[in-house]
């Protein structure tokens, strides 16, 4: 069993980097990859605590894409020499969301609500603030009883305090990952809101971006949908990975580490068959072009 898609409180999972790590291994994952949203933050403490432990660690990240009408979430998996690119676009979108933070509050602010960005920093000081935080932080303040409310009520889009945030450029993303040693996968496709007579063009015209992967398996999409995206993305020659988008528990509680759609345990077949055959080829080839004796480990 291994996962390829976590968070952590680096952005807005429950979990320290430390903490989801020994999870994984206490529930006898093989292979995990933290991947948090616009940042790297939490790769460092995650990648020495997996060190001890009997568990591949993948270091990756999740970047907000620029996309209408749905969201593109672009993963980078095994990334090992981030490169000024990334470190720009995640600097980018952190700043991006820090004023989205601001203008929310601002409206809640002029309707009367007790909040305040600063408040709200201090409350989560070493974290990429977003929309989960700013619901938690509805709950503190007792204006609404769930995180979940918070979103039906202030925060969803179409809602009164829904602000749209910055996006990355895609080939600037895709590249960024490459040039920091990663693959770019393309995060629960579903979430495109493309319909399926549009999703294979678009998968086409990904694949020849330079995107090598796509997350067909998501608790975000029903068992059926998993299977049929899977079949297209080996269609358009894509590698094919899974991922539970684990936060904690408590914060999702559907969404369990180290499972996938319909609940099914995400096989080994996803890290032993198809990402990490990927990455050690391309593991190869730079230590070939870079006059190196041996590829990085993997």
């Amino acid at each position: 069993m291994i996962d390829l898609h976590t968070h952590s409180t680096a952005s807005d999972g429950l979990l320290s980097p430390k903490q989801l790590i020994e999870l994984a291994a206490e529930k006898g994952l093989s292979a995990i990859a933290l991947t948090d949203h616009d940042t790297i933050d939490g790769i460092a403490e995650a990648s020495e605590t997996a060190a001890a432990l009997p568990l591949t660690f993948i270091p990756g990240i999740e970047l907000n894409i620029e996309w209408h009408p749905g969201e593109f979430h672009l993963l980078g998996l095994g990334l090992t020499d981030i490169s000024p690119k990334l470190l720009n676009i995640i600097s980018y979108l952190q700043d991006g969301r820090k004023y989205r933070n601001q203008e929310m509050i601002k409206l809640m602010q002029k309707d009367g609500f007790p909040v305040s960005p600063e408040e709200l920093q201090e409350r989560y000081p070493d974290t990429v603030i977003g929309r989960p935080h700013i619901a938690a932080y509805l709950v503190e303040k007792n204006i609404v009883k769930t995180r979940q409310k918070a979103f039906d009520l202030y925060l969803a889009q179409g809602r009164p305090y829904y602000v749209e945030r910055k996006g990355a450029e895609l080939d600037s993303a895709i590249q960024a990952i490459i040039d920091s040693g990663g693959v770019p996968v393309l995060a629960h496709p579903l979430s495109l809101y493309v319909s399926w007579g549009r999703i294979e063009p678009l998968l086409a015209n990904l694949k020849e971006r330079g995107i090598a992967g796509i997350e067909a398996w998501h608790p975000g999409a029903r068992h059926a949908e998993c299977i049929r995206l899977e079949k297209i993305g080996r269609e358009y020659q894509f590698f094919i990975t899974a991922g539970s988008d684990f936060h904690g528990e408590q914060i999702r509680p559907d969404r369990k580490l180290g499972h996938t759609a319909g609940g099914d345990k995400i096989a080994d077949r996803f890290w032993t068959d198809e990402l990490h055959p990927y990455l050690k080829t391309i593991s190869e080839k730079k230590s070939q072009n870079d006059g190196l004796d041996s590829a990085i480990p993997l």
